[in-house]
């Protein structure tokens, strides 16, 4: 089967998931629902690219899936817990307002299906693992992939957790988080997940799929200046001490706290 084959299922696939996806979200109301799948869907991806691709060099493939799968499964147990009980995120209760109506019809193909369409593109690393079988053997490539793989899902998993814990205690209300590793980047956990993307390319690249690097570009694109850092920091500007905090920590790429006039 040729990798345009395989590609073609795996798009098919994830349309159909996010089709499926939209009708419980019309049932339940909540168009959340599909935050908590977007890292289930790239594991989804992942493995089915393996299964549809028999040759290739199987440590490699192998390690891809399984590292996918680490941080896929994480990312939606994290984002299950923190919605679970919690009505609609915001973004989406905002498009419903403005779509009155026709939200219904609507939220498929501004939420749903544009996602499972950026889920397809962003996986073209994760394909090209599994599709080319050159070099039968580890490379520099693998090991650099395997290293910002472990950095980045260090920042994600540990900043998330922090978070969490920081959230639970009552006198926290309100307040920014500066601690931990939100002391050196005040994103963490988007910088961890943008340098997974970067690892899961260095893999694809020591197949040859040196074509796919638009993958961590998009990814780091979005994560830094449309879904991520950006829309976030548009709900925190207000918060107390966050001025002071923008001031003295970098917004994405972690390093020492800079003197602020706070200080």
């Amino acid at each position: 089967m040729s990798w345009i084959a395989i590609y073609g299922i795996g798009l098919l696939t994830i349309f159909s998931l996010m089709v499926l996806l939209w009708l419980i979200s019309l049932r339940l109301r909540n168009a959340s629902i599909v935050d908590v799948f977007w890292g289930a869907g790239f594991v989804v991806a992942a493995w089915l690219y393996f299964a549809l691709s028999p040759e290739g060099y199987i440590v490699r493939k192998l390690l891809a899936a399984g590292l996918v799968t680490i941080w896929g499964m994480r990312l939606t147990l994290h984002i299950l817990r923190r919605n679970w009980g919690k009505p609609e995120d915001f973004r989406y209760q905002k498009w419903r307002r403005e779509a009155g109506d026709t939200w219904w019809w609507r939220s498929l193909f501004k939420v749903f299906l544009l996602q499972g369409l950026l889920m397809g593109i962003i996986s073209a690393p994760l394909l090209a693992v599994q599709v080319f079988s050159a070099p039968d053997y580890l490379t520099i490539f693998d090991y650099l992939g395997l290293a910002l793989w472990a950095l980045g899902f260090f920042f994600e998993a540990v900043g998330d957790c922090q978070l969490s814990r920081f959230k639970a205690l009552p006198e926290n209300k309100g307040k920014t988080m500066d601690r931990g590793l939100w002391r050196y980047t005040r994103h963490p956990n988007y910088f961890g997940d943008a340098t997974q993307w970067w690892g899961y390319y260095m893999l694809s690249l020591a197949a040859g799929g040196w074509w796919s690097i638009f993958s961590p570009l998009l990814m780091t694109f979005m994560l830094r200046r449309v879904s991520g850092v950006a829309l976030l920091e548009k709900t925190m500007v207000t918060r107390p001490g966050y001025i002071e905090y923008v001031a003295r920590t970098n917004a994405f790429i972690p390093w020492f706290p800079r003197r602020g006039k706070d200080e």
